[in-house]
């Protein structure tokens, strides 16, 4: 993306009221930049690079966004990032619909508290509720929690979003009338002269109820968008077991999840898995495609709360959990760091 398409999305935003200021002002792709030409290259959208990586990052907003649906943090989509000639996210699903649950692309994240949503519980038919990302949203009956399900949004916050050329940074400051309340940063950065991003997380508990929640990292890695299969390893560091048999070929052996198949259109490998400590050195990961040497490490800097692993023909999310437990007046930070590589 030019700097002057990127600048005039801060203004259109600026204008109309969607972010305070913004300064998007990321690295243009090359002329053979894998990321240099999206589907969806009229929603709002930055451009961030260090000479390694070149990302293109999707930004929050409500009437023409490209995710602006209930279940995800709208912040730091990311639908194309490259290295080395090679691509790590992309479109997993290919019928769009911004206002579906799981139409969206990149390592995405969803708070996630026990009942479903901050205050979901407690409200009645009508009432409301928060989702962290997301904002203020409206309970439509009594019955539990559907993820998948677009629940009316009442109040999407404050946003607010900076740019340089190697990151950018979101900050959304939400009021509810029911005692949630927060400032919540995201950013992502790349770091100078490594094929790295860490993405820096950091809530304030503005209102008078506790934050209580778990948050998780979908990911959504699509190595060169090959299907899953035969080749694709996926490393942890401590030994999985899984909670249900795996199918369709899946396969633990060790420390490594593999693949005896190719996923079919509507096959997938998926199980919440145990085996990992208290300890963040185990928040620790790789996906790799062993045939091409591309892959993915994830780290975290806070333990694991849980873990559930997902993947269907197009896409591999192994998705791993982080506590939030913030008092008022208190604040939570976690970082979650990507190394991109190929062998």
């Amino acid at each position: 993306m030019k700097i002057s398409r990127a600048l005039l999305i801060a203004s259109f935003m600026v204008a109309t009221g969607l972010i305070e200021s913004a300064s998007a002002q990321g690295a243009g792709a090359t002329a053979n930049d894998l990321c240099a030409s999206l589907p969806d290259a009229h929603v709002p959208q930055a451009s961030i690079s260090n000479g390694l990586i070149h990302a293109i990052i999707y930004l929050p907003d409500p009437k023409d966004g490209y995710y602006r649906s209930t279940r995800f943090d709208w912040a730091g989509v990311i639908p194309c990032l490259s290295y080395k000639g090679h691509t790590y996210f992309g479109a997993w699903s290919p019928n769009h619909n911004p206002l579906i649950a799981d139409s969206i692309a990149g390592p995405v994240e969803e708070f996630r508290s026990e009942d479903g949503g901050l205050g979901y519980g407690d409200a009645k038919d009508g009432g409301l509720f928060v989702k962290p990302g997301v904002g203020v949203l409206r309970k439509v009956s009594d019955a539990p929690y559907k993820y998948m399900y677009f629940y009316p949004i009442v109040d999407t916050g404050k946003w607010t979003v900076h740019a340089k050329p190697s990151e950018i940074s979101f900050t959304q400051r939400l009021h509810s009338p029911i005692g949630y309340s927060y400032l919540y940063t995201k950013t992502l950065q790349l770091v100078k002269g490594e094929p790295v991003m860490v993405i820096h997380h950091s809530m304030k508990n503005t209102g008078a109820k506790t934050i209580d929640t778990d948050v998780y990292e979908h990911d959504f890695f699509m190595l060169d968008d090959k299907p899953t299969g035969p080749g694709i390893v996926v490393h942890f560091a401590f030994e999985p077991k899984a909670t249900r048999p795996l199918q369709n070929g899946g396969e633990i052996e060790g420390h490594d999840l593999t693949y005896q198949q190719e996923l079919q259109p509507r096959q997938s490998v998926t199980s919440f898995l145990t085996g990992y400590s208290d300890s963040p050195s185990d928040y620790d990961f790789t996906v790799e495609d062993r045939n091409t040497g591309v892959g993915v490490e994830q780290t975290g800097d806070a333990p694991m709360s849980n873990f559930n692993f997902w993947s269907v023909r197009t896409t591999i999310a192994p998705e791993a959990y982080v506590h939030l437990h913030i008092l008022p007046g208190q604040t939570q930070d976690w970082n979650i760091r990507y190394r991109f590589f190929v062998k």
